[in-house]
């Protein structure tokens, strides 16, 4: 079994998340706007 505080694999995990949301976010944004503008 690992070590439950395994700070290097938490880092990469917690980096790998944030790095997804900085993307997702302004998409889905975009995305939802787009469509508020569509039906408007």
């Amino acid at each position: 079994m690992s070590n439950p505080h395994d700070m290097k694999a938490a880092k990469g995990t917690y980096e790998s998340f944030i790095g997804t949301l900085k993307w997702s976010v302004p998409l889905i944004s975009a995305i939802a706007l787009f469509v508020i503008i569509l039906i408007a």
